[in-house]
């Protein structure tokens, strides 16, 4: 699959993947600012944002996507930072192409399995009848009867375009990020870890990553750092300034003994 990306900057490449339900514009802010020391490719995974919709959504699909996006853009390799589901693409592809990573940067994820915690999210979506709606307002007042939390709606929003005859739609494809949501939750695993540099960047107010994921971050990526920032699960969003002195930090200098401490 042929990706879109923006690019930023110059410099060593840094890739970014965004979040489910995200689009790399979630990074603009970020992307620009890590844009003055890399070459930031920022990228709208598959059924999100503008990249093509598919009906296959697995991990193992989008590490063969950023792959393909390595080759087209000739890579031979780079720094590769994803948030939440696009934390777990980023450990895939370590994890299947460790020689194209220099450093792995996974933003409030573990490589654990996860409850279903977005059925809500997927039903308040699919409860909005967007062929009736005149307006970006009335859009977001359906959404607010199942979405109350307006930092989490806007989020949402962002989703929310034009189709070329005027009506609105869902940029992300969101039936099949429904149906295959279990997917998308699995645990990443392999036999092979990936023994270069990693830092792994955890919320604390959020339960997304527990200390109890140490021994499974460590076992799949021994050398990982582990440090928390005083956020929610969009710590880019909410921390930008302490989000990116830890990446900046971990990127452009030499490998620290990790402690194992959160």
């Amino acid at each position: 699959m042929t990706l879109f990306f923006q690019e930023y900057g110059t410099g060593h490449p840094l890739i970014i993947l965004h979040g489910l339900l995200g689009s790399l514009d979630n990074w603009h802010t970020l992307s620009s600012a890590f844009g003055k020391k890399f070459r930031v490719i920022a990228v709208d995974q598959r059924n999100h944002g503008r990249s093509p919709h598919s009906d296959e959504m697995t991990y193992g699909a989008m590490a063969s996507d950023l792959l393909e996006l390595f080759d087209r853009l000739a890579l031979s390799s780079a720094y590769v930072l994803g948030h939440s589901m696009g934390g777990k693409t980023a450990m895939q592809f370590a994890l299947d192409h460790p020689e194209r990573v220099n450093k792995l940067i996974v933003v409030d994820i573990a490589p654990r399995e996860y409850p279903p915690l977005h059925d809500g999210i997927f039903d308040a979506l699919n409860s909005v009848d967007l062929p009736s709606m005149q307006s970006r307002q009335q859009a977001d007042q359906a959404l607010a009867a199942r979405i109350p939390d307006t930092a989490v709606r806007q989020f949402l929003m962002k989703n929310l375009s034009r189709d070329a005859l005027g009506g609105f739609r869902w940029k992300a494809n969101v039936p099949v990020l429904r149906k295959n949501y279990a997917q998308l939750a699995r645990a990443i695993d392999s036999d092979n870890p990936f023994v270069g540099p990693a830092l792994f960047v955890q919320s604390t107010r959020s339960t997304y990553v527990r200390e109890s994921d140490s021994g499974d971050i460590h076992r799949l990526f021994p050398k990982a750092q582990i440090s928390s920032v005083d956020a929610g699960h969009w710590i880019h969003a909410e921390a930008p300034e302490r989000f990116s002195e830890l990446v900046l930090d971990f990127l452009t200098s030499s490998q620290r003994e990790d402690t194992g401490e959160f």
